[in-house]
């Protein structure tokens, strides 16, 4: 029988090996998403795509994570976590390469579907390894580790803005995702892994799966349901009913039903609120990121920088941040500090989104600050609560707020532009915004957007109208699509708000029942045998 490596069984220079090649790994994601928000404008012109289309390939490197996330939870036990490292390396590196020679949307999409799989792979070993390696500070070395997120956004959009002007074509920007995957993987070559905690104290298998249960299986298989059905219409023939989501939810709620069956549980109470916070986490954090470009435009051109910068700045500010989780754990637990991780991202969504001159970067610091320690305050509750649901529990919350995020919050702060947009044009012009409206649908939900197609129809088109009141339509359009963008930050502050809400009750509750204890598996079966 082989013996079970542990975390204590490593050496240091082993467990630095294995962690910075962790680190390495999910700095590629952030370098790939780094590309896709860089690049996307120009390979979208240069290939006559739609901004639906745009932001398609934008999603495809989010919705497979949770599929290789979840999935690989499940059998990690029997592959052990070596040769799953190396298949995500595979999938980045090919990903990366295959973008370099992609000339269509079909062949963008695809490589950013290998990006999303290889990311996944990545997140459901690095998670549980790293709370491996360092049982005894969980939190502050996952916080460390997912700084890797914002490093790779930085270092992707600094080398992409570096070369820009030296290499020319959008396609060559794609090879620096490879970089970090073939580094990491060369770092593995010889590398030994631990097993995760619950394999360690030796909880059964089926222990894992009751943590989940009835409740997060439901949610999980249903948003899985409607993302994969929503992404089938682009290679195949099938056509996705209007009332897609609803059907999607029931079908969730069987295959839940079953694991639920199966498991003899309902879930942990607690996990499944997680799991559900993972909506508004994940749009405070990765859905207003997505949009940041976008909503800090107007906001920073008055100071002639390009809006690239806001990311890298905000980015900045995590990555520094969460370096030094070790030092600001020590001020609160970890719920204490997404209690107030909630609170300066209201604060400084709502701020932006009025403020002027130098005030701007000062709400901007404060909602950076907010946003910083969201993902790996959760997955360190997570980890530090829940350990008996091993690799699963831990990857399982990620992957939902990933979904979440790709199903339901980017989307909900999209419609929110289009309805500021269209409201704001029907009032200084109804027939011109009859003229460029057109209805669309998100979910159970109807709005009114203003089309850019139609719009520059219209105004062309415009029997008799002078170059001057042609140039006053377009001028309307963007002053309004200035407006829109602060309008969407103060909706945005709505999702922060419930954290801090909800979070502060957490609080209250851990405190009542003798305040936040982290549950050690390893030293609870040791004390039990003494």
């Amino acid at each position: 029988m082989n013996k079970i490596i542990t975390g204590a069984d490593l050496s240091e220079k082993e467990k630095n090996t294995i962690f910075w090649a962790s680190f390495l790994s999910l700095a590629a994601a952030g370098v790939s998403l780094a590309f896709r928000i860089a690049m996307g404008g120009v390979y979208g012109s240069e290939l006559g795509l739609t901004n639906l289309q745009i932001g398609q390939i934008v999603g495809a490197q989010f919705w497979p994570v949770a599929i290789t996330m979840i999935g690989f939870s499940l059998v990690v036990d029997k592959t052990g976590y070596k040769a799953p490292m190396f298949a995500a390396a595979a999938l980045q590196i090919v990903g990366g390469l295959g973008t370099f020679f992609a000339n269509s949307f079909g062949m963008l999409y695809l490589f950013a579907v290998f990006m999303g799989l290889g990311h996944g792979i990545v997140e459901a070993v690095i998670n549980p390894v790293c709370a491996a390696i360092y049982p005894k500070e969980k939190t502050k070395w996952l916080a460390i580790l997912h700084a890797a997120w914002p490093a790779g956004l930085i270092s992707g959009s600094l080398m992409i803005f570096l070369t820009k002007g030296i290499f020319v074509g959008w396609n060559i920007h794609s090879l620096w995702i490879a970089i970090p995957a073939i580094i990491y993987a060369f770092m593995l070559l010889k590398s030994v892994f631990p097993v995760d905690e619950r394999v360690q104290a030796g909880v059964p298998f089926m222990d894992m799966l009751k943590q989940v249960g009835f409740l997060t299986a439901t949610i999980a298989c249903g948003l899985l349901t409607y993302e994969i059905g929503n992404v089938l219409p682009l290679f195949t023939s099938f056509n996705v009913p209007g009332n897609w989501f609803t059907i999607s939810m029931v079908l969730g709620l069987v295959m839940g039903g079953a694991f639920g069956f199966y498991t003899k549980s309902l879930g942990q109470p607690i996990f499944f609120l997680l799991c559900l916070l993972m909506l508004p986490i994940a749009t405070a954090e990765l859905g207003t990121d997505s949009w940041i470009q976008k909503l800090m435009t107007p906001v920073v051109s008055g100071f002639g920088i390009d809006p690239i910068f806001s990311i890298i700045f905000s980015a900045s500010i995590m990555m520094i941040l969460r370096l030094q989780a070790g030092t600001i754990l020590k001020f609160g637990t970890p719920v204490m500090i997404l209690c107030v991780s909630g609170l300066f991202s209201a604060v400084g969504l709502f701020w932006l989104s009025s403020a002027s001159g130098y005030a701007i970067l000062i709400a901007f610091i404060i909602y950076a600050l907010g946003q910083t320690f969201y993902w790996p305050c959760i997955l360190g509750f997570t980890s530090e609560r829940y350990p008996q649901g091993g690799a699963l529990t831990l990857n399982t919350v990620s992957a939902l707020g990933l979904l979440f995020n790709g199903i339901i919050g980017a989307q909900v702060l999209g419609v929110a532009f289009d309805n500021s947009i269209h409201s704001q044009i029907v009032e200084k012009d109804p027939i011109f915004a009859e003229a460029a409206s057109q209805e669309k649908s998100f979910l159970w939900m109807k709005n009114d957007a203003i089309i850019p197609e139609l719009k520059d129809s219209y105004i062309n088109s415009t029997s008799g109208a002078s170059a001057e009141e042609q140039t006053e339509l377009n001028n309307m359009y963007s002053t309004a699509d200035v407006q829109a963008g602060r309008d969407v930050l103060r909706f945005a502050t709505v999702f922060p708000g419930i954290l801090f809400i909800v979070f502060g009750g957490l609080v209250f509750y851990f405190n009542s029942i003798g305040g936040y204890k982290p549950i050690n598996l390893v030293e609870e079966k040791k004390a039990a045998k003494t």
